[in-house]
């Protein structure tokens, strides 16, 4: 009974073994489903901020849910400027070069040593300066044998002229022929033409011993010195001694597309004198101002420009020869237009407009009408007044009807209102760095 007993009773502890053993054998799953779960909780948050940069206005409108409000009714801080009343110049830009009013390659007209040199290299002279000395000496002695043969001819002459006369009283009388008369009347003409052949040779050498003391031949700036004192120069030497650039006046060649050229020929024939400035090679900095003195005689086939010459007084040698700068040609002035800076000028399917800051605080869309765009300024023959206050910076985040905190331009563009400009965080822009149009559109 005992040995049937035991055997038909199962073994202590086998029943809760074989009952645990699935549930061991199964935990791996509940493993993978936690992780499943934070996956999927993961990519739910990454998907939710990436909306929020996208949209600023969604955590905002999820967070109320469906009483929430729109991005309709966020504050939005941007920046703003007042328009103005004013006249806008109307510019013609172009890229030019200074050339040189004269430039002249001074050289020796005889030959000869170089025995001094009377100026100082970059010295401005003027007409007529004693630049370098050639060794006179040689046209000194050239000199005085012209002038010793022509006292040696003059005294001939003399000699020749008394035997005349007295050939004639002796033809009178029956004397001598004709003949002996006539010969002696060609020997006076033959010294005649000594004596004048005398004097030539006496004013060439005083025009060689002229020429060996060399002047400036215009007034302007001298460049490097080409040839030291010492060195024989010739009148075939090539290079010359030193180079002469005459700076006041100087003048600047620049060019203008072939469209532009009936507006300027129109206001050359009646007479209109133009302003040119000139600016630096980075189009902020004003170097001078000239006048418009003439147009070339045709247009560059192969570029389709048409070159101009101006001329500037250049009384403080800004101006140097063969330096590049940027041309702004005024050729008109739009009077009594509504300004604004370009940054305010959007542009969208019902055309150009702006964001005008009414006195709720609201961004409001104002179609405009532009009549001339010059640098940073745009002038509007319709859409605003004066004394309206556009958005400048933030229009991306607007829509018509949108709040609006403004914050004022510091002095920006001349069309703000003078409070201090809002710091980078608010939107605003960056302040210190000048712009291209600021140099070549200012309203005057």
């Amino acid at each position: 009974m005992g040995q049937t007993n035991s055997l038909d009773l199962p073994e202590p502890g086998s029943g809760s073994a074989s009952a645990t053993a699935p549930s061991r054998s199964r935990w791996w799953l509940w493993v993978l489903a936690l992780g499943v779960i934070a996956l999927g909780g993961w990519y739910y948050r990454s998907a939710k901020s990436s909306s929020q940069a996208a949209d600023p206005g969604a955590p905002a409108a999820a967070g109320k849910g469906k009483g929430g409000f729109s991005a309709g009714n966020m504050v939005v801080p941007v920046v703003v400027a007042t328009a103005q009343r004013g006249d806008l110049p109307v510019y013609f830009n172009g890229l030019g070069t200074v050339t040189a009013f004269n430039t002249v390659t001074v050289r020796s007209r005889v030959d000869g040593q170089l025995v001094s040199v009377a100026f100082k290299e970059g010295q401005f002279v003027h007409e007529g300066d004693l630049l370098a000395q050639i060794d006179p000496r040689p046209f000194q002695v050239q000199l005085g044998q012209a002038l010793g043969q022509l006292a040696k001819d003059q005294a001939q002459r003399k000699d020749a002229e008394v035997n005349l006369e007295r050939f004639k009283l002796l033809f009178k009388e029956g004397v001598i022929p004709q003949q002996q008369l006539d010969t002696q009347a060609a020997l006076v003409g033959q010294f005649d033409g000594a004596i004048a052949s005398d004097q030539s040779q006496i004013d060439n050498a005083k025009l060689q011993l002229t020429y060996s003391r060399i002047t400036a031949p215009i007034s302007g700036r001298i460049g490097l010195r080409l040839v030291d004192a010492g060195n024989i120069v010739h009148a075939s030497d090539t290079n010359g001694l030193l180079v002469i650039t005459q700076l006041q006046p100087i003048s600047v060649i620049f060019s203008l597309p072939q469209d532009q050229l009936p507006v300027v020929n129109t206001k050359l024939r009646s007479g209109v004198q133009l302003v040119v400035d000139a600016y630096d090679r980075d189009d902020t900095a004003k170097i001078a101002s000239g006048k418009l003195q003439t147009i070339d005689n045709q247009i560059d086939p192969t570029t389709g420009t048409y070159k101009l010459k101006s001329v500037f007084a250049n009384t403080d040698n800004v101006l140097f020869p063969n330096q590049f700068v940027n041309v702004h040609l005024l050729v008109d002035t739009k009077r009594n237009l509504t300004i604004v800076p370009t940054a305010a000028i959007q542009r969208g399917p019902q055309g150009t407009y702006v964001y005008a800051a009414a006195p709720d605080n609201t961004a409001k869309i104002r179609i405009v009408t532009i009549a001339q765009t010059t640098g940073d300024k745009v002038g509007l023959s319709a859409g605003l007044n004066s004394g309206d206050v556009v958005v400048i910076d933030g229009q991306d985040k607007l829509q018509d009807g949108t709040k609006i905190n403004p914050n004022p331009a510091g002095g920006s563009n001349g069309a703000g209102r003078g409070a201090a400009s809002p710091s980078p965080a608010q939107g605003a822009p960056q302040s210190g760095r000048p712009s291209k149009g600021q140099a070549g559109g200012s309203t005057r």
